[in-house]
């Protein structure tokens, strides 16, 4: 008898991997049949994955073999959140925009060799700074005072290898299924339905942060928002219900730049709120 190679499967036997458990309607009735209760079959569904067939006469004969309602009800949930998952992970980076996508704002990479859609993460700024208060001051309000949104860190996350990027907007209407993040609606409620409410601007690099004017303020009043100077122009197109192409109408230097969308939410004295501006901003790089 040859102890080594007897010896050597054994060996095998113990280091193969057990493979990874999966659950389906065969099981569940099995769970079902040794009287395993409800609350602790759910419970195996909710924490184990499974592919389950829930056509209707799939539930006929899961009801039919004692399967309770409450275990066929938590099958069903679970295989339509597995759908749910695969369905949006399928379609949040797909370079087709008439593909439902999460709503959002997205750069569209068509400069790969597999063209794909980004999904810019909105940074909310609620940090605002002043300049030229010296200039302000010394003029007796002549000379404007400005205001200034900060975003933290030196570049963006996302960047565009072309100068004219193409970007694509998602709001609600688009995919109502998918309105709401966090319980909240991710265009604050549905407020905002067209990029024309957002502003395209370039920032200026600080140490460690990036900047762009959101106001001013002089003898002359107070203006809340990007003034129409430090705008970027850019052109839309709606191609389907709650979804707009956008392209800078120029040729993007070397840069950050980012979609600001600002909301004044009162303010000081004399100010009429420009100086408590939060502002929504979707961050890109170019040249990147």
């Amino acid at each position: 008898m040859n102890w080594k190679v007897i010896l050597g499967a054994g060996a095998l036997a113990f280091a193969a991997p057990a493979s990874a458990e999966t659950l389906d309607n065969e099981t569940v009735v099995m769970l079902t049949e040794v009287g395993l209760g409800e609350e602790a079959i759910v419970a195996k569904i909710q924490q184990t994955p499974g592919s389950y067939d829930v056509t209707t006469d799939a539930l006929i004969a899961l009801k039919q073999k004692g399967v309770s309602s409450v275990v066929i009800a938590a099958m069903i949930e679970a295989s339509n959140s597995t759908g749910a998952s695969m369905s949006a992970a399928a379609s949040i980076d797909s370079p087709d925009p008439l593909v439902p996508h999460p709503p959002g704002v997205y750069l569209l990479a068509d400069w790969s060799d597999e063209p794909r859609m980004h999904l810019i993460d909105a940074t909310t700024s609620n940090q605002t700074k002043t300049g030229g208060f010296l200039g302000y001051a010394l003029t007796g309000g002549i000379a404007s005072m400005s205001f200034k949104t900060v975003v933290p860190n030196s570049s963006a996350r996302i960047a565009a290898k072309a100068a004219r990027p193409t970007f694509y907007f998602y709001f609600d209407q688009a995919s109502s299924s998918l309105s709401n993040r966090g319980g909240a609606s991710f265009w604050d409620a549905g407020a905002v339905t067209s990029p024309a409410e957002f502003s395209l601007v370039r920032f200026k690099v600080r140490s460690g942060r990036r900047e762009a004017k959101v106001g001013k303020f002089n003898l002359g009043g107070a203006k809340a928002g990007v003034m129409e100077k430090d705008q970027i122009p850019f052109d839309y197109e709606r191609v389907a219900p709650g979804v707009f192409k956008v392209r800078p109408q120029v040729e993007l230097e070397r840069g950050e730049y980012g979609f600001i969308y600002s909301t004044a939410a009162g303010g000081g004295p004399g100010i009429s709120g420009v100086g408590a501006t939060t502002s929504r901003i979707f961050d890109f790089s170019v040249g990147g």
